[in-house]
Formats: C-alpha cells, sequence, structure tokens
C-alpha cells in the first residue's frame, strides 16, 4: 500500500515530510538489520560464517550513518541535537541535562527544512 507507515493522509503531507518519514524508515530498517547481524555474528559458531556477518553488520552501520546524516542536513533540530551530543565526552545524562536548562535556537526551528531547501551535499 503506498501509504504505509504514513500516520497522516499523504496526500496532505508535503514531498519534503514525505522524504523525511523514509529516511526514518529506512534509517530504523539498517539499525534493525545491525542488532541482528551482530546477534547471530555472536551466537556462530563457524569463524567464517561469524566473520561474513561481522561484515554484513559493518555494512548495515555504514548505511544508517548515511540516513542520519541525511536527517542532519535537512533538519535544523537534528543538525543541532548532533552537534550537541555526538562526539563528545563526558556522561551523556549530564550533557542532556545542561542541555535542557539552557534556552536554544532550536525552540522555533522546524523539525525538517522547508520544501525546497534540502541542500543535500552541501556544508550547511
Amino acid at each position: 500500500m503506498a501509504n504505509q507507515g504514513f500516520h497522516e493522509d499523504p496526500n496532505l503531507l508535503s514531498d519534503s515530510t514525505k522524504d523525511y518519514h523514509r529516511i526514518i524508515e529506512s534509517t530504523m530498517e539498517e539499525l534493525e538489520a545491525i542488532d541482528w547481524y551482530n546477534q547471530r555474528a555472536e551466537a556462530a559458531t563457524d569463524p567464517a560464517a561469524k566473520a561474513i556477518m561481522e561484515h554484513n553488520r559493518d555494512e548495515e552501520i555504514e548505511h544508517a550513518c548515511m540516513g542520519l546524516e541525511w536527517l542532519r542536513r535537512n533538519s535544523p533540530v537534528w543538525d543541532a541535537m548532533m552537534k550537541k551530543f555526538l562526539f563528545t565526552s563526558g556522561d551523556i545524562v549530564v550533557q542532556e541535562s545542561a542541555v535542557a536548562d539552557q534556552t536554544t535556537q532550536t525552540d522555533s526551528l522546524p523539525a525538517i527544512a522547508p520544501s525546497g531547501t534540502l541542500k543535500i551535499g552541501s556544508n550547511s
């Protein structure tokens, strides 16, 4: 079904919102595949089979990261949150509390960039 997974009538949604949904769905599927391959690799008794599943898991990690990067490039909120939480050190919960206590610009930003401003491939 063409609208499977949408919570609203797709005819009421912009193309950018539909693509946002598609990327989130795809990234979730990649994360699920990572988990499956990781479990299978850990349970494998044959070293060659284990190596193949670890390789497949790592390929899925690459795909998930590509989806996350698309979200970062196309959503000011994703961009702001990733800059605050990724590649940091220290306690993540303490970091979240510090961020929650600050007034941020993300309070007024749209969840996704308006149609026509995807800037895919840009450095923004």
